[in-house]
């Protein structure tokens, strides 16, 4: 599995404090009864992903089955184990998968990689108190600065000993140390790790109009051969969130706004102090909703303000342009409108999205382009079927780029 020894030591420390923290009254739960309460963990996905871009002699089709398949435990002493494997084949290969050196295609990053990516042991011994330690999913908010990149086939997951306290009215502290980035790209890629020594700290509280939450994040990457951007994107953010959303007669007003600034950490070679800011609000009745927002990346001309654990593909277009951010950083206007009905024929659940996004230079006047999206949703049972669209327009940046989705998802 490669998880670093000093997480394993970890574990072994945790647990045992944990054993010790439990009340002499608590009457464990027997093995028997922790095996029994075990449930299988299956999600099955297959995608095809075509890309037509610009400037390369080749389209990429790419169809890819991800298998996932699990277990977890009931409890034996407030401690459950997790484990999971992640299995994805490529069942075409004209694409770029980032490992497989089809470079004349565009990249769809969904390499083949058989490994383990989930293996975690959770307690509860302590009051109102989570503790999770070895490699697991780690969410944050809205995903901006840490999530898991779930719309990719390979899970991004950490190795990690997270802390979570709910002992406060109203408040949630939650706290990680990692070790070890399990990225997208998948063990057999030089990108596929980012090793260190982070920190994930996120307070939040609770109003009658929202929550506010308050977040640092010290992101400490140790240099890989060839991958420049793992030292340069150790970097130290601070920043404030408020979300919420209040009745307004028959509509429902939803709201969010975003403050952070960055700068470098650890052993990373360049200089910078950059902010980021987002203001977003959406408007829902009954079945459908509208909203716009402005998103901003600043870039000192040598680097733009960058989150390299989010869930990069949910900001900025489905078309992933903006993965990495320019030097002279990024704004993003945009607006969305969707709409979500129950109960049509046999499908539980039918939704429909769409997006139009204008991308400015922050530092300069450079119009870097613009683009639509477009997804239609459908649930039935245990299955999710999804059809995507992105068409990136470039105009100073990058070239024209468009992609497109099919997706069957079944979670048991």
């Amino acid at each position: 599995m490669n998880m670093p020894l000093d997480l394993l030591r970890a574990s072994t420390a945790l647990l045992a404090c944990a054993v010790c923290a439990t009340s002499a009254a608590q009457e464990a739960a027997s093995a028997s009864d922790a095996l029994a309460a075990t449930r299988l963990l299956l999600d099955t996905r297959l995608r095809f992903e075509g890309v037509d871009q610009d400037g390369l002699p080749n389209d990429a089709e790419a169809l890819t089955w991800r298998a996932r398949l699990g277990f977890e435990t009931g409890k034996l002493w407030n401690t459950s184990l997790l484990a999971e494997g992640d299995f994805i084949w490529p069942l075409t290969t004209d694409y770029n998968s980032t490992t497989n050196g089809r470079t004349a295609y565009p990249v769809v990053a969904d390499p083949e990689t058989y490994e383990v990516n989930r293996l975690q042991l959770t307690n509860t011994s302590i009051p109102m108190t989570v503790v999770t330690v070895g490699r697991q999913r780690i969410t944050l908010d809205d995903h901006r600065f840490v999530g898991d990149v779930g719309w990719r086939q390979n899970d991004q997951t950490f190795d990690s000993l997270r802390v979570v306290n709910t002992s406060l009215p109203n408040t949630t502290f939650d706290v990680s140390y990692v070790s070890q980035v399990n990225r997208v790209f998948g063990k057999d890629s030089l990108q596929g790790r980012y090793e260190g020594d982070s920190v994930l700290a996120n307070v939040s509280y609770r109003f009658p109009a929202g929550k506010l939450t308050g977040f640092g994040y010290w992101l400490d990457f140790e240099p890989i051969a060839g991958v420049p951007a793992a030292a340069q994107d150790s970097s130290q953010t601070f920043g404030l969130r408020f979300q919420g959303e209040q009745p307004l007669g028959a509509v429902k007003i939803g709201y969010a706004a975003s403050y952070a600034t960055q700068s470098e950490h650890a052993d990373n070679p360049l200089t910078f102090d950059l902010d980021y800011y987002l203001a977003e609000a959406t408007l829902s009745f009954q079945a459908y909703s509208i909203g716009a927002g402005y998103e901003v990346l600043e870039g000192d001309g040598r680097k733009g303000f960058t989150t390299p654990l989010a869930t990069l593909h949910k900001f900025q277009g489905w078309a992933d342009k903006f993965l990495a951010t320019p030097p002279n950083g990024v704004e993003d206007r945009y607006v969305n409108a969707g709409v979500t009905f129950k109960g049509v024929g046999p499908i539980e659940v039918l939704s429909a999205l769409a997006s139009y996004h204008v991308y400015e230079a922050e530092r300069t006047s450079i119009d870097y382009g613009s683009e639509v999206n477009a997804q239609l949703q459908a649930k039935w049972k245990r299955f999710t079927g999804i059809v995507k669209y992105a068409d990136y327009d470039a105009d100073d940046l990058f070239t024209d780029t468009t992609k497109f989705w099919v997706q069957l998802q079944y979670v048991w």
